[in-house]
């Protein structure tokens, strides 16, 4: 028998009615099973359990709920989808809620989704399929997304949640959207349920670049610039992004509790946008030392694919932040080439094009040219003609951020970039004085500025730059104990900084995302994992979030 591995893609998406102009025609009927034409109390073209189906209905909006009929027992909604002509592969996407679930005692008696792909004669092409599956409650309505490559010979497949011999629970399903493509999908990172077999090893990444992630209904509107403000594409209404950094994924490739961080940060402190910090040799696989990778970076781009989706479907953006330093390196334009590509267009995501230069010129910054990296000089250099002196430097040549803007574009992205500056992305100085960058052909550049408390000349390094072009301020915050890397008469205390500058980004409504949104990363926001803010900065900071004035400061810094 053909043994066909597939490895499955789960990724947080859109929520209520995710179905996009992006997303082709359902293979399901009544996708949101809203409709119940002959009157039986149950959607049309669904097949009715034998027990435990029932068809709830909750704010005006319809679905299938599961209920465990025993401890013990199992309720199943089983779907047989036949596949049209020449589908390459198919998209998954639904939304599912699960509560008040205890699960067996055994491996594999727990909530799941079994997937099989048949051939004519119902035999199943992918015995080792990987399916999702659940042991514990979700934090409600919770949005997934799975990618399949179709195996040849496949004319159906089947879709079956399950509650499998549970004690107890509750599984609620909605807006069950399948569709084809007839070009083949990307392989994605495998996440192996509990009754994988576990030394299926994971599948290696694609060669060819993966489709742009489709952004789904519930995502929020498309941003442009306009004069110093971002407002939407379609009706020209301002837009003020508040938010924090979510960190990690530029130490850790697995990342520490990105999502529920994100969720959180939207839920309880009432962020509308994500600054996700990430590494362009993550995002390609090649790891550190610490941090291997044997999949190709699959893992995770995926991972950050259910951030965006996750962001979005609560309605607010995320900054995709190239977290290197210094200048653009030639690299980092085949890490742009790919990302853009993969974004191009999602309403909520805006590309944050390098963490925060510094070391270099306003115009290699703007225009590219060669860096050098520091090297203790040898005895010989004494001899040496300047001409031998420059060949033997170690460096690189930079291609300038116009370069990395350029190549955004060249992908179709119309997505706003943000740019940092210089002085590790403080200072603007550079943008009024004529090295302000073009952007042609999309909906245009904010810039970014990150501020300390021993950042001085707010209104030349900063304001000036803000009272023409939208500004970010992508990294902003200060903690009680003080830098040790910063002589300590050059910082604030927080006491009096943190209020002024919160008091500034309201008075200037500057864009801005705390950093950090993590216990161990300072400036703190978090004391701890259960998200409880430090009192010096994560409180302010929740509290202007949740639209607390403060005054303006009475000097500036």
């Amino acid at each position: 028998m053909l043994r066909f591995r597939l490895s499955l893609l789960l990724l947080a998406t859109a929520l209520p009615g995710f179905v996009s102009a992006q997303t082709p025609p359902s293979l399901v009927e009544n996708s949101a099973m809203e409709t119940d034409v002959n009157g039986d109390g149950w959607p049309d073209g669904w097949a009715r359990p034998s027990s435990g189906g029932t068809w709830e209905s909750e704010n005006g909006n319809r679905y299938i709920r599961l209920t465990s009929p025993h401890t013990g027992g199992s309720v199943m909604l089983h779907n047989e989808i036949r596949l049209p002509e020449g589908a390459a592969s198919i998209e998954l996407r639904w939304r599912q809620r699960i509560s008040n679930l205890v699960t067996g005692s055994q491996p594999g008696l727990d909530a799941r989704i079994p997937m099989e792909f048949l051939d004519s004669s119902q035999a199943s092409l992918t015995p080792d399929l990987r399916f999702p599956s659940y042991r514990q409650n979700s934090a409600g309505w919770e949005p997934k997304f799975a990618r399949l490559p179709v195996p040849a010979n496949a004319r159906a497949f089947t879709f079956t949640p399950t509650l499998l011999r549970v004690k107890s629970g509750v599984y609620d399903l909605d807006d069950v959207v399948i569709s084809a493509a007839s070009a083949p999908a990307a392989p994605a990172a495998a996440i192996p349920p509990s009754s994988a077999p576990a030394s299926m090893p994971p599948e290696p990444a694609a060669a060819a670049p993966e489709p742009p992630l489709a952004p789904g209904v519930g995502a929020p509107p498309e941003l442009r610039v306009q004069g110093n403000r971002l407002v939407t594409v379609k009706g020209g209404k301002e837009v003020w992004l508040q938010g924090v950094n979510v960190p990690s994924l530029e130490w850790s490739v697995k990342g520490e509790r990105i999502l529920k961080s994100v969720g959180i940060a939207i839920d309880e402190w009432k962020a509308n946008v994500i600054r996700l910090p990430v590494k362009a040799e993550h995002w390609f696989g090649k790891g550190t030392k610490h941090n291997v990778q044997n999949d190709g970076g699959a893992a995770y781009r995926d991972l950050i694919d259910q951030a965006v989706a996750l962001a979005a479907s609560k309605g607010a953006y995320l900054v995709l932040d190239l977290h290197h330093y210094r200048a653009p390196r030639p690299e980092y334009l085949e890490f742009w080439t790919d990302a853009a590509t993969r974004y191009k267009n999602h309403p909520a995501v805006l590309f944050d094009l390098l963490n925060e230069p510094h070391g270099t010129t306003w115009e290699i910054w703007r225009d590219g040219g060669f860096l050098e990296e520091k090297k203790k000089d040898g005895d010989e250099d004494t001899f040496l003609t300047p001409e031998e002196k420059l060949h033997n430097k170690r460096g690189y040549v930079s291609p300038g951020m116009q370069k990395m803007l350029d190549t955004v574009r060249a992908t179709g992205a119309k997505n706003i970039v943000v740019i940092g500056g210089l002085d590790y992305a403080y200072d603007l100085s550079g943008i009024v004085n004529g090295f302000a960058l073009t952007d042609k052909s999309g909906n245009g550049i904010m810039y970014a500025s990150h501020v300390y408390p021993w950042k001085k000349g707010w209104q030349k390094k900063l304001l000036d730059a803000a009272a023409r072009h939208p500004i970010l301020l992508g990294e902003v915050g200060g903690d009680a104990k003080k830098m040790a890397f910063i002589p300590a008469n050059h910082q604030e205390n927080v006491e009096t900084w943190v209020p002024a500058m919160l008091g500034l980004i309201q008075k200037h409504r500057l864009n801005w995302t705390g950093w950090c949104f993590h216990p161990s990363a300072s400036p703190r926001m978090l004391s701890d994992l259960n998200y409880t803010p430090t009192p010096f900065w994560g409180q302010p900071a929740k509290d202007a979030l949740s639209g607390k004035k403060f005054p303006e400061p009475a000097k500036l810094r």
